[in-house]
């Protein structure tokens, strides 16, 4: 009986573990204007490990298809996207062969069509891009600082840049396929044999085309080493093969408020651009900034049961889906948030104005009369990545930083700029960045006109 006494006294005087503390930040939060733009974006991230080959994504006519349940009919003209993020592991500790990534487009027509790349990257975990600590705060003027292929990629995509693996423009035959990406994901010599590959592209074409995301083991040379997959072996898993297994978990409806699986994307969702000027209201050119000390938030990347008390849903909704994957493209990766804020003093004196992203602890309907914070950081990051910053300077000098950020769930964050407004004065501060995978929304664009006791330096 001794032991289960001592037992049972030591359960009793085991203090309960405190929930961590928090900070309310008392302020407003609203809906972020603008909208989504009408652009399409072939999303292909489920299933995100991939385990065996098969058709990851195809918008084709299931018309001739061995498999007419795996392609969804959708066809690209004039401007869209394609995004593709997956993961890729061994199946045994001794088949170390790599798996191929490959994005097919396709002509339906009779006359050529003629694909142009716009901006287009694509990086491997390992060991393009590793995932690493950063600071939460880091100037990213060169493009060289990152933590894991999205942080990357979106930051190479927000600069205009195409990748030199993609050429500018392909042109597809009547009835006739090229490979867009035709990439490995290899995890030779890693520990554990485990890698991942984000690609992002802009295109723009003068015709209509389909589009698959497919995955195929590396083909092998006579000497045993590994080569890709050829044109004909991609065309033939697009028309004879079946959707990638096992699959990612069913997501639950978006009316359904307990129990919320939002699952991950295979689809084509709308919207590839979030362009908005942030004024008082639709009918002035300014956004007022607050009162001294006070701050105010505009919600980004907003959710199904994380909209911030603002109803606000930015998730872009989906054109063509799988049944069994994401209803929308929760967290709307790859999307391009440009924001103008012309911020406006309407006060006597010079006020120091600060504009700040944050990742408060989500809710959808606000428990506190403002957004919660950790007071220590909590353990999972919810963001990384680059947001370009554009203002003019005290001497009237046109600035653009680059700034790299990292943020744990429930973290603060630090100001990307901060500028003293004269009195009567307006200044406009341009904030961009596309929303990066290995993130989880939402997060808060903040307004802070600061006190005298917390002035941080005038730029970054």
């Amino acid at each position: 009986m001794l032991p289960f006494l001592l037992a049972f006294s030591l359960a009793q005087t085991t203090p309960t573990p405190l929930p961590p503390e928090e900070v309310v930040q008392t302020q407003e939060v609203r809906s972020l204007p603008g909208r989504l733009d009408n652009v399409p974006v072939f999303n292909s991230n489920s299933p995100e490990k991939v385990v065996k080959e098969g058709i990851l994504l195809s918008t084709f006519p299931p018309a001739g298809k061995k498999n007419p349940e795996a392609h969804l009919n959708f066809p690209f003209s004039r401007r869209f996207d394609v995004f593709a993020h997956h993961v890729y592991q061994a199946p045994t500790p001794d088949n170390l062969r790599s798996l191929y990534l490959g994005i097919i487009l396709y002509n339906p027509g009779k006359e050529p069509v003629k694909v142009s790349v716009l901006q287009a990257a694509s990086y491997l975990s390992q060991p393009d891009a590793p995932f690493i600590e950063l600071p939460a705060f880091a100037q990213n003027l060169d493009g060289k600082v990152y933590a894991g292929p999205g942080s990357r990629v979106m930051s190479d995509i927000l600069r205009g840049l195409r990748q030199d693996v993609f050429p500018k423009e392909i042109t597809i035959a009547p009835g006739q396929y090229q490979m867009l990406q035709n990439t490995s994901i290899s995890v030779q010599g890693l520990t554990p044999p485990l890698n991942g590959r984000s690609t992002y592209a802009r295109l723009r074409t003068n015709g209509t085309i389909y589009a698959a995301s497919l995955a195929m083991a590396a083909r092998t040379n006579p000497d045993g080493s590994e080569k890709a997959p050829t044109l004909e072996e991609w065309k033939n898993l697009l028309n004879n093969g079946e959707l990638s297994t096992p699959r990612d978990v069913i997501p639950t409806p978006p009316e359904q408020t307990t129990g919320r699986k939002y699952g991950r994307v295979a689809g084509v969702a709308r919207g590839s651009y979030w362009r908005a000027s942030i004024t008082d209201n639709s009918k002035t050119k300014f956004l007022t900034i607050p009162q001294t000390g006070q701050k105010f938030s505009y919600g980004l990347s907003t959710l199904h049961g994380g909209t911030l008390g603002t109803n606000q849903i930015q998730s872009a909704p989906m054109l063509a889906r799988y049944p069994d994957t994401a209803y929308f493209a929760h967290g709307n990766y790859g999307v391009q948030y440009s924001l103008r804020l012309p911020l406006y003093n309407n006060t006597q004196t010079v006020q120091n104005v600060a504009v700040a992203v944050q990742t408060p602890i989500k809710e959808d309907v606000l428990s506190k009369k403002g957004l919660r914070f950790f007071a220590e950081l909590a353990r999972p990051t919810f963001f990384r990545g680059t947001v370009r910053v554009r203002y003019r300077d005290d001497l009237g000098k046109f600035q653009t930083d680059f700034v790299h950020l990292v943020q744990k769930r429930g973290q603060s964050g630090e100001p990307l700029v901060a500028l003293p407004i004269k009195p009567g004065e307006r200044r406009l501060v341009e904030v961009d960045f596309l929303y990066p995978p290995d993130a989880s929304p939402p997060q808060v664009l903040t307004v802070q006109t600061l006190d005298s006791n917390n002035l941080p330096n005038p730029t970054k």
